[in-house]
């Protein structure tokens, strides 16, 4: 449970790449394609920004690219500003970790402006590639040994979740038509 806030923290700005398979694009060109639209959406100037969060659960599988963070400083041009970048993975909520660490770290004075992303890029390999680098997410050495994959581990929570509260496939899936 989050206590109270030293100071009130808001989402300037916001950016995204658009989803689905962009063979063209790597992953570093849609980091860096959402990020500054985030800046420009945000209508601040670079050398303002205190610090950058990345959420982001597989660089080093999928694209054998680890510390990503500061690949992407680099790129947008804040490495002589010596502005701290850090990624933080939290398999699939890593994004909405970045996110609670910059919130922390403004909240506490620390920083003014952050610049947050969360990003994968999982279509350069085959699908059964992508779901054993997934399984990384979940306990694959006990989870995986039985067959399991995040897929099947989620249908089992929405199946314990339809069974505790009543829940109805049409509500389960009127998840998948929002998102």
């Amino acid at each position: 449970m989050m206590g109270k806030l030293l100071r009130d923290v808001a989402i300037m700005g916001i950016g995204q790449t658009r989803f689905g398979e962009m063979w063209d694009l790597s992953f570093r060109i849609l980091g860096i394609q959402a990020g500054m639209k985030a800046i420009k959406d945000a209508n601040i100037e670079s050398k303002l920004i205190d610090s950058l969060y990345i959420g982001n659960m597989s660089s080093g599988l999928f694209m054998d690219q680890e510390h990503i963070s500061s690949m992407i400083i680099e790129e947008v041009g804040l490495t002589e500003a010596h502005v701290p970048a850090t990624r933080v993975e939290a398999a699939d909520a890593s994004g909405a970790l970045a996110l609670r660490q910059a919130i922390f770290e403004i909240a506490s004075g620390q920083s003014n402006v952050i610049v947050v992303g969360g990003a994968e890029k999982m279509t350069d390999v085959t699908s059964d590639v992508a779901s054993d680098f997934i399984m990384a997410g979940a306990d694959k050495a006990w989870e995986g040994l039985f067959g399991a994959s995040l897929p099947s581990l989620f249908a089992l929570m929405a199946r314990k979740h339809m069974h505790d509260f009543g829940t109805t496939r049409e509500q389960i899936a009127s998840v998948a038509v929002k998102n």
